[in-house]
């Protein structure tokens, strides 16, 4: 027999997940909505969003640190993108966001993509990733709310884990997901296959449901510190 699910009416977003007769939470996969923050909005993906796309993301910076399957992954052109990306991000199985800047002299602008994917209810898993930036925002206010939306969202839907991942040559993309609060597992060796033939380990970090609350309060003291100053483009990085 099936338990009996409760509704709790709570939390800032004004939602929490189901609890059952016998005091647990059951996860469900969140609906493909938009999630707006102070500085950025994440819309669902959509085919029309691939220029924005490709003009934020076409770049070999972007693609050296692993993204993509790293630098032989990326594209040739505009349209060799506009063909890879539908299957690359998970938009069909999960959620894939499109990053837009909502305040400030880049406002409406497309600066990056991420997805929440891999749902798996019943052990209350699911994995953020797919990400990537305009080298524009790097270092900027945009990942730090991208992530405290995207979390805030799993968490909210009863997930118990949180799975982040980046290759294991990504010093880059590790730090950044260190820097979250995500805590380290290890290392999948072999884990995949890059575009060039090599093979990639994974470097796998999590966040636990509770966790949450004290990585949550780190990142909005991060967004506290850049006060009302909206994004702003940073020069790209040198070659």
């Amino acid at each position: 027999m099936s338990p009996v699910i409760r509704r709790r009416v709570t939390s800032a977003r004004g939602r929490v997940p189901p609890t059952r007769d016998d005091g647990g939470v059951d996860a469900t996969q969140p609906e493909r909505e938009p999630l707006v923050g102070r500085f950025v909005r994440l819309d669902p993906f959509s085919y029309d969003d691939l220029p924005g796309l490709w003009a934020a993301l076409g770049h070999p910076e972007v693609f050296a640190g692993g993204y993509g399957g790293g630098p032989a992954g990326l594209p040739a052109d505009e349209a060799a993108f506009a063909e890879w990306a539908p299957g690359y991000f998970p938009h069909e199985r999960g959620n894939t966001y499109v990053v837009r800047l909502i305040s400030g002299p880049h406002a409406g602008e497309i600066v990056g993509a991420s997805s929440l994917a891999d749902f798996d209810l019943a052990n209350q898993t699911a994995h953020i990733g797919w990400t990537a930036y305009s080298p524009r925002v790097w270092g900027t206010q945009v990942n730090v709310e991208a992530k405290l939306l995207m979390l805030g969202l799993a968490f909210e839907h009863g997930f118990g884990r949180v799975k982040l991942q980046a290759d294991s040559v990504n010093s880059r993309s590790r730090a950044a997901i260190e820097k979250l609060g995500a805590r380290f597992e290890g290392v999948h060796r072999r884990d995949q296959r890059r575009p060039d033939g090599t093979w990639r380990d994974t470097a796998v970090f999590s966040v636990l449901a509770e966790e949450w609350p004290e990585v949550r309060a780190g990142l909005e003291r991060r967004l506290e510190d850049w006060g009302e100053r909206p994004v702003l483009y940073r020069s790209m990085p040198s070659a």
